[in-house]
């Protein structure tokens, strides 16, 4: 984080230990504790704060434009002023709005997807085995280690029923990092899935995985180590099955 010097250039004639606190201690030691709460939290958290009190000043402006280098996107900004609004008041969420407007004026980006990971490129070489489209980020060298990749699916997008196949160990196992999904097992309720879930596949068992209907969702996915490891790729999760899950 940059380091502040506003409390200086503006009042450290007139109150410098007021001056000192704001740029060494507010913006110093608090806003640089990432290691307890992120920086995109932390401007989430003080946004709230001064729309809740109704301070829709050159303050805001400020921490709004903080909250864009922070990473907050303008989908989220937008989102965030919603929630605000039946909490903190009508006028000052119009209020917001219309700051946030000209903060995130010029930013043209898209919505990012695939979590902490990152969406990585379309999944291509295993497009056939997929309904809609998904995403593949490799994080590690399988000739080296362990293989763990993160894997993004669209709104509504399922991998076809599959068996990680081995005659000793295998199977994979699925850290669930955003969105919200389904995994299913043959003969058994699909399962709902949301960051901080996981899922041990056991090898030799029928199963599929993916995005629910209205929500990006991403995994990683863990290959476990066996013998005689392979995929057996199976039929698609058809219309039906799949529009049946709530």
């Amino acid at each position: 984080m940059e380091k502040q010097t506003a409390g200086r250039e503006t009042l450290n004639d007139f109150a410098p230990k007021f001056a000192q606190l704001n740029d060494d201690v507010l913006f110093g030691e608090v806003w640089s504790r990432e290691g307890k709460l992120s920086l995109k939290t932390r401007s989430i958290v003080t946004i709230t704060s001064l729309i809740s009190k109704g301070i829709v000043d050159s303050s805001l402006t400020y921490h709004l434009d903080t909250a864009r280098k922070n990473g907050v996107t303008k989908i989220e900004m937008a989102e965030i002023l919603t929630h605000l609004a039946f909490y903190a008041g009508w006028p000052n969420a119009w209020a917001a709005f219309r700051m946030a407007k000209e903060v995130y004026k010029n930013d043209n980006s898209q919505e990012e997807h695939g979590g902490f990971f990152g969406l990585g490129e379309p999944n291509v070489n295993f497009a056939k085995y997929f309904i809609g489209n998904s995403y593949l980020n490799p994080l590690t060298n399988p000739k080296e280690t362990v293989f763990i990749a993160n894997v993004t699916f669209e709104p509504g997008c399922r991998n076809n029923w599959h068996i990680h196949r081995a005659t000793k160990g295998g199977g994979q196992i699925l850290l669930c990092v955003d969105g919200e999904g389904w995994y299913q097992e043959e003969k058994k309720q699909a399962q709902s899935l949301k960051p901080g879930d996981v899922v041990t596949i056991p090898a030799n068992v029928k199963h599929w995985h993916g995005a629910k209907k209205d929500s990006w969702f991403s995994h990683l996915a863990v290959e476990c180590p066996g013998e005689n490891t392979s995929n057996q790729w199976l039929e698609s999760v058809d219309d039906e099955t799949y529009n049946r899950l709530k």
